[in-house]
């Protein structure tokens, strides 16, 4: 499944804005405004504008473990390597201690993907000129290897909260999440990925909070339906259900589970289903947010179509009394399309 190289460029902007509202500030409004050819080219732009703004803000700072050899004491005093000092006759102490540096994991992330930018054939020349302007800046910081990210260690908080968008960037330029075709067009890389899967799901959510905010698109956590005593030390063991997105409207309400695979469906003796822990997944939401029974709670997979794949196009089914559906969001097409797609879900559960 391919599709034009800028409208899919476009796509990936749009969703991009939806889950990050900083795009629509001021700094951003003329890459909105730009055609882009080449993947690589929107993302040097985007990180262009953002970088060039956290710069005048000054680059986040954190505090980062170090170890040197110093003439006096500092921090914590490394004994072994001390002493190893001693036996090579250096007047040194090795010491331990935090320093408050921007040679963290946020800058060195930012660094190599500028560096990978500026090198990458598909940018623009003055873009990569402009980056070359803003890599200076990140003279204190380490440039690392690409494969050593620790992607899990991200946390973004009121410091760095402007981090979390150029981050994401960094993330789709450096592992990945197109290959080329034949005939020169793009196609969505299929792969499960905690980090794309996220992405997805803050762009349908954003969609249905700006689109339909009559329905209080949220994400909340669902309690277990469970009789034990609240002080029971069992309860804790219990997994917690974070929605991804759900809709309300009067006494209904739409579950969407939203699912970022390869292949939505997978092969099961001789024929394929939907994914088993998917399926259990969604109905135990469904069960334990519809407590009275009223089956007026529905539940919907929806995958991110990234590839040809058959995939049943039926009407939910009703299990134990309750709605139960999946769907496929095709990614591959206009963004108009895709657009129509998640309001026809509204149109077919809440009428």
């Amino acid at each position: 499944m391919t599709i034009d190289k800028g409208i899919f460029i476009q796509n990936i902007y749009y969703m991009l804005s939806y889950a990050f509202q900083i795009l629509k500030q001021e700094d951003y409004q003329k890459v909105a405004g730009e055609k882009f050819d080449k993947i690589h080219d929107l993302f040097a732009a985007i990180l262009e504008k953002g970088v060039a703004r956290q710069v005048k803000q000054g680059l986040y700072r954190e505090y980062v473990p170090m170890q040197e050899d110093l003439s006096v004491m500092r921090g914590k005093l490394n004994i072994n390597d001390t002493l190893s000092l001693k036996v090579q006759r250096k007047q040194k102490l090795s010491c331990e201690f935090d320093e408050f540096s921007e040679d963290n994991l946020y800058n060195q992330i930012l660094k190599v993907t500028i560096h990978r930018l500026i090198k990458a054939e598909d940018v623009a020349s003055e873009r990569k000129q402009a980056l070359k302007k803003l890599i200076v800046f990140f003279g204190n910081v380490s440039l690392i290897q690409p494969d050593h990210i620790a992607w899990n260690r991200l946390i973004y908080q009121r410091n760095n909260r402007n981090y979390e968008l150029l981050l994401n960037i960094c993330y789709l330029v450096l592992n990945g999440m197109l290959q080329t075709t034949e005939d020169g067009a793009y196609k969505l890389i299929a792969f499960s990925d905690e980090h794309m899967e996220r992405l997805y799901e803050k762009f349908i959510l954003e969609y249905y909070k700006q689109h339909h905010p009559e329905l209080h698109p949220a994400a909340p956590v669902i309690e277990w339906d469970h009789t034990e005593d609240p002080d029971s030390q069992m309860i804790q063991f219990l997994p917690k259900m974070k929605t991804d997105i759900v809709l309300v409207k009067g006494d209904k309400t739409l579950i969407i589970d939203a699912k970022y695979y390869g292949k939505a469906m997978i092969q099961n003796y001789s024929k394929e289903t939907l994914r088993s822990a998917h399926l259990y997944q969604i109905f135990a939401y469904v069960k334990n947010m519809d407590k009275n029974n009223t089956g007026n709670v529905s539940g919907l997979l929806l995958y991110a179509k990234t590839e040809e794949e058959v995939f049943p196009d039926g009407e939910p089914f009703v299990i134990g009394g309750n709605s139960i559906g999946a769907k496929t969001l095709d990614l591959n097409q206009e963004f108009k399309e895709i657009s129509y797609q998640l309001d026809k879900i509204v149109k077919q559960y809440f009428n």
